[in-house]
């Protein structure tokens, strides 16, 4: 099929009948875009409250392990002026 064909082809479909829309097809799109916004919103939800939950943890650590104190030495240092 070449391009010529191929217009004709694409010309003949535009020009046809408008195809029929089933009546309950625009109560079926609101339903499903509504379910998807709800489930959207309730993911992002999610994130934010694991992030959150994530960032407490974070802080609860670093305050209790306070990892930029340096650590008490295991060894006792040498006595070297006797």
């Amino acid at each position: 099929m070449n391009r010529v064909e191929r217009e004709a082809a694409v010309r003949r479909i535009m020009d046809g009948a408008t195809p029929r829309v089933p009546p309950d097809l625009y109560a079926d799109a609101v339903r499903r875009g509504t379910r998807v916004l709800r489930r959207r919103r309730l993911t992002r939800r999610l994130i934010w409250l694991a992030l959150w939950a994530a960032g407490v943890a974070l802080l609860v650590w670093a305050l209790t392990a306070r990892p930029w104190v340096e650590p008490p030495s295991q060894t006792t240092p040498p006595l070297t002026d006797w």
